[in-house]
């Protein structure tokens, strides 16, 4: 596989992972309502992305570093919207 195929393959990966939290996100925003949210499902993602980021920082991957730090960021919304938004 080539350097640029890699590449390609793995930008689209990072933005799927990324992106795939905001329908989630807005749908939570919208209804004001995160009751089918799974605390513990986003509470282990949050924990899964911050072990990412550690290790494309310790290993200075900043390609992991950058792509699980935004992804982090999506998955603690929604983790902050299922506080503020549980009944």
């Amino acid at each position: 596989m080539t350097d640029l195929a890699a590449n390609v393959v793995g930008t689209a990966a990072a933005l799927c992972s990324i992106i795939s939290f905001a329908p989630q996100m807005i749908k939570i925003w919208k209804e004001r309502d995160a009751s089918s949210v799974s605390l513990k499902t986003y509470s282990m993602t949050v924990a899964c992305f911050v072990l990412w980021t550690a290790y494309g920082v310790l290993t200075t991957a900043w390609p992991i570093v950058v792509s699980n730090a935004f992804a982090l960021v999506m998955a603690s919304g929604v983790l902050a919207m299922k506080w503020r938004f549980s009944r």
